[in-house]
């Protein structure tokens, strides 16, 4: 052993982060449109805003920048357990872009930065490709990204993730839910399960109180693996609701959007109400996922602390113009979407009220 200290003794590997970085090209690059600038060895993505019309349908008058960023939560560890890191990366892909669309933007770029314990260039690969498959599902591009190893500030096998997305929106055309009104119907698009919210109780009711492994095939939830179904990644929304509002160039029918994530319909409708308007849902408009009636049972947990945590099968919420709610349930079916009428927009004080 050499007497002078290294990184690598000290528990971080740079052979290991180039080796990373040679698997994860080809993720990144099979995200890659005609905006992307292609250049070898930056230190940051390039993306073209300017408008071409050999490459470019789009041409944006007053353009809007649209960003935000947010994680997958404590999913990682269920993945870190199951060692299945394929689809966390779609995880974190939704939880931004589905963000964005609320506002009727349309994502243009996506940045990830991961951190781990033990750099492992094979995992990391995993995780990128996993991204990178979210990014083709929402037709952005994955022009960068950061993987920190840090021995001294994570366990063994532990993990986190971050992403960062970019989008764009014709300022006229922004939704913010102001033009919401009493009469609007509310459409509600399926959730394909817990999407990335509410895992710090799910895990607790399984693997704590019910003392039950991942490997489990468990009769309430229709014969599936338990984890399998705990894994199974967030819906994105995009391409449905991009192609369904640029449908609509003239009148703006849709008055307001809402992506169900932490806090439930309870928390996250109420943010794109008008302070004079309840949103007035009916719980018997839709199927109740299996892992929903499942951990409601195991727990016991109180119904109105599942719809507080749980997105209860409706990932992502329309206000629309009641006499363009039909036509736009049918647009979206057709896109291949569950849509339910889930209830309707009266007077009140800016809250759901359940039936």
């Amino acid at each position: 052993m050499s007497k002078f200290a290294t990184y690598e003794q000290s528990g971080v590997s740079i052979n290991a982060g180039e080796q990373m970085v040679k698997q994860i090209q080809a993720s990144l690059a099979s995200t890659f449109g005609p905006r992307v600038i292609e250049s070898k060895n930056a230190f940051a993505g390039l993306f073209r805003l300017d408008y071409d019309e050999k490459l470019f349908k789009k041409n944006y008058k007053r353009p809007v920048l649209v960003a935000c960023t947010d994680g997958v939560g404590s999913k990682v560890q269920l993945a870190a357990k199951i060692k299945r890191f394929d689809t966390v990366g779609i995880d974190l892909v939704a939880m931004n872009v589905n963000d964005m669309l609320v506002q009727g933007a349309e994502p243009l770029f996506f940045l990830d930065y991961l951190a781990v314990q033990k750099l492992e260039p094979k995992i990391v690969a995993e995780l990128v490709k996993g991204v990178a498959a979210g990014c083709k599902l929402a037709d952005c591009a994955l022009i960068g990204g950061e993987t920190a190893e840090m021995p001294d500030t994570y366990k063994k096998d532990d993990f986190d993730m971050a992403g960062f997305a970019v989008g764009i929106i014709e300022r006229k055309k922004i939704i913010t839910g102001k033009n919401t009104r009493p009469g609007d119907i509310i459409l509600g698009l399926a959730s394909s399960g817990l999407h990335s919210n509410g895992y710090t109780l799910a895990r607790s009711i399984c693997f704590k109180q019910r003392q039950m492994k991942i490997t489990n095939v468990v009769t309430e939830l229709a014969g599936a693996v338990l984890g399998d179904v705990l894994l199974e990644p967030t819906r994105i929304y995009v391409r449905p609701i991009v192609k369904l509002l640029s449908q609509y160039k003239v009148k703006q029918v849709v008055h307001g959007m809402a992506h169900i994530t932490g806090g439930g319909l309870v928390g996250n409708i109420p943010r794109v109400l008008p302070k004079n308007c309840n949103a007035a849902i009916n719980k018997a408009n839709w199927p109740r996922h299996k892992i929903f009636t499942f951990l409601q049972n195991a727990g016991p947990v109180e119904e109105s602390e599942m719809y507080r945590v749980f997105n209860m099968g409706i990932g992502f919420v329309l206000i629309v113009a009641e006499d363009f709610a039909n036509s736009i349930a049918k647009k979206l079916r057709r896109f291949g979407e569950q849509v339910y009428t889930i209830g309707r927009i009266t007077t009140g004080t800016g809250k759901v009220v359940f039936k």
